[in-house]
């Protein structure tokens, strides 16, 4: 048996349905600028109850109210008409007033705009003329891909690039994808919804019918859009503005081939009579069975009200608010700050599902406000509560630093950490905790006033605890570590080995004397440490940090000895003699009597600290660590190969 499925998204969108009604609603003697849809039954209707379609404002007559068609018009427009003095109702769609605004607003900034649609399409003219010289009209991808090629060559300046309501979404795709490859383009997802939707439902209807009727105005873009898309998908689709034409347009023979699935959709600007119309024609042909179009439309929206906890798809996002489906005849739409305050939150994306609260209703322009952080706060409320109730731990983002401590986010919350619950040392810096991801418990809650308090520290102190007792059972001379240098004293370094602290003495940072820890390592630094004692009794642990492969005395073995000639600067001065630094950490001493081939009797007669001397190393005292040098023994050297060479 044949069957037949009506697009729920066919007819009238909510931007074409409100200048309809204008139309019709106007008492008095009015005149549309230019068709008010591209429909001729709708255009005869209205001329037959009087309403004139005029292509100038100036062609108004006295008296004669003006209606703006949903498609829009340029500035200019309105400023004629008020120059002119004639009163006029703006039935401009507000997802087409959108892109004006966007385009006002590019303009005014500096940036260039592109609209990708159809320069003859009065909607594209509408919104071009609110940007002057500034706005270009592409018609597709190859036009615009050699359009922001030329243009990046040319200038630096940003590009716009947003599309026409009603351009093809699988089209305008593929242009999205080639101007996100182009820096400095900033890209307007503006398709409305109803369009998006319609087209998305006409495709996959398409595929899935042996049939496909499209029904709207021969001068439709839009519908003529829906026939490009539903054709590419069904081989027989027929483009039909109205129930007779089933009868000229469509073969019979088509028709009663046995069962068929017969899919009808319809542009934006087919009324829904029109619809129901073409629905109970094709029954007449090929069923019998009742079907009212119109219930079935309005059953498909759901009514919303403010304060309302709604559930909805996300259409589109744009640089300052998320568009979203809610399956109503309105739109809805989340600003950019209220859809979370959370730096955890998840980043959404087109075709995801969203929660939020009912702001605002505007009827009169079809858009809802929404608040998806509201709803957020909400839902994290209960976590709380619940968290406070167990004693749990939760984790969040800290925020901010305020009076007396810091911010904590959860799930939309703002959770107050009192300073003297933020850190387990008081003297830490409170701004280090900001951004960083914080476990912490709730001590206090008010659910009156939907605040809480929470504690850092509590979380910080259970988790050393348990550090502490897990390295007391393991622990064992020898063992190494990676640390991070809490904090530093005259003495020597603490360092952190997770969750509890080592000591490492001055004398075991370096082979160097110091006077100083802060000499070698900084707060913050981290060590390689090894344990060299431990006192559980006491809760002491002594740490290792010199390595004796850095010893100097043994990377001086191992590359001098008894005879070898060295070079080094002269470290310091003695009434005795000069000590020569070999390598970092190991000096050698030339003695008074080894300075010069003569009597010295001050050490400054013949060297200075600073100057850099060869020396001969004459002994190596292994056991004490001494070494002794001549510089003499080079001077007599020099004298006999002198001698020699005579």
């Amino acid at each position: 048996m044949s069957s037949i499925t009506v697009a729920k998204t066919a007819g009238f969108c909510f931007g074409v349905d409100r200048a309809v009604k204008l139309a019709y609603s106007e008492k008095g003697r009015c005149c549309t600028l230019g068709e008010i849809i591209h429909n001729k039954s709708v255009t005869d209707d209205l001329a037959a109850k009087g309403v004139r379609i005029i292509d100038d404002p100036c062609e108004a007559q006295p008296g004669e109210r003006v209606i703006i068609r949903s498609h829009g018009v340029g500035s200019d427009v309105y400023r004629r008409l008020s120059e002119l003095g004639i009163d006029y109702d703006d039935g401009t769609c507000p997802f087409v007033r959108r892109i004006q605004k966007i385009v006002e607003k590019c303009t005014a900034e500096g940036t260039l705009v592109v609209i990708v649609g159809d320069a003859d399409h009065p909607e594209v003219q509408g919104i071009a003329g609110h940007g002057g010289d500034n706005v270009t009209i592409i018609p597709d991808t190859t036009a615009l891909a050699a359009y922001l090629k030329n243009i990046c060559k040319k200038c630096k300046k940003k590009v716009a690039i947003m599309p026409q309501t009603t351009y093809n979404i699988n089209v305008w795709q593929k242009c999205r994808e080639i101007a996100e490859g182009f820096p400095g383009a900033e890209v307007y997802d503006t398709i409305c919804r109803a369009t998006g939707d319609r087209q998305t439902e006409a495709q996959a209807l398409a595929q899935t019918c042996d049939v496909m009727i499209v029904v709207g105005g021969i001068n439709s873009a839009n519908t003529r859009r829906l026939y490009e898309i539903c054709r590419a998908h069904c081989g027989q689709t027929f483009f039909i503005q109205e129930a007779a034409d089933i009868d000229v347009m469509i073969p019979s023979g088509i028709l009663h081939k046995g069962d068929l699935r017969i899919g009808i959709t319809a542009g934006a600007s087919t009324p829904a009579h029109i619809i129901k119309e073409v629905r109970n024609h094709m029954s007449e042909k090929i069923l019998d069975e009742d079907f009212n179009f119109e219930e079935e439309l309005d059953a498909s929206f759901k009514r919303i009200y403010t304060g309302n906890r709604v559930k909805g798809t996300v259409a589109a996002i744009g640089n300052t608010e998320v568009v979203v489906d809610l399956g109503a005849k309105q739109s809805g739409y989340i600003p950019i700050d209220e859809f979370t305050d959370d730096p955890d939150g998840e980043m959404v994306k087109v075709g995801d599902e969203v929660e939020a609260i009912v702001v605002k209703i505007n009827d009169t322009e079809g858009t809802v406000s929404l608040s998806k952080k509201r709803v957020d706060a909400m839902k994290g409320f209960d976590d709380i509560i619940k968290a406070s109730e167990e004693d749990s731990i939760l984790e969040g983002t800290v925020s901010a630093v305020v009076k007396g401590g810091v911010i904590i986010m959860y799930k939309g919350v703002r959770i107050f950490i009192p300073k003297s619950q933020a850190t387990v040392r008081r003297d830490e810096d409170l701004e280090k905790l900001v951004k960083t991801v914080q476990k912490f418990k709730i001590i206090e809650v008010n659910a009156q006033r939907n605040r809480a308090v929470g504690s850092i520290r509590q979380v910080l102190e259970a988790e050393r605890k348990e550090a502490q007792a897990k390295f007391w059972e393991t622990a064992e001379v020898g063992d190494v570590y990676k640390g991070e240098v809490k904090s530093l004293t005259s003495y020597g370094a603490f360092v952190d080995l997770g969750g509890i602290d080592g000591m490492v003495h001055i004398s075991e940072l370096s082979w160097d004397r110091i006077k100083n820890p802060a000499e070698v390592v900084s707060v913050g630094d981290i060590l390689e440490v090894y344990i060299k004692e431990l006192d559980p009794e006491k809760g002491r642990i002594s740490l290792g940090y010199k390595r004796e492969e850095d010893n100097p005395w043994v990377k001086f073995t191992n590359e001098y000895s008894e005879g070898d000639v060295i070079t080094g600067k002269v470290a310091s001065i003695t009434p005795f003699g000069a000590f020569v630094r070999i390598i970092p950490g190991i000096d050698g001493l030339v003695h008074i009597s080894q300075l010069a081939d003569r009597k010295v009797g001050n050490v400054k007669e013949v060297v200075n600290v600073g100057d850099e001397v060869s020396a001969k190393i004459t002994e190596i005292d292994a056991d004490k660590k001494r070494i002794s040098l001549s510089m003499r023994a080079l001077l007599e050297n020099s004298g006999e190969d002198a001698a020699e060479e005579e």
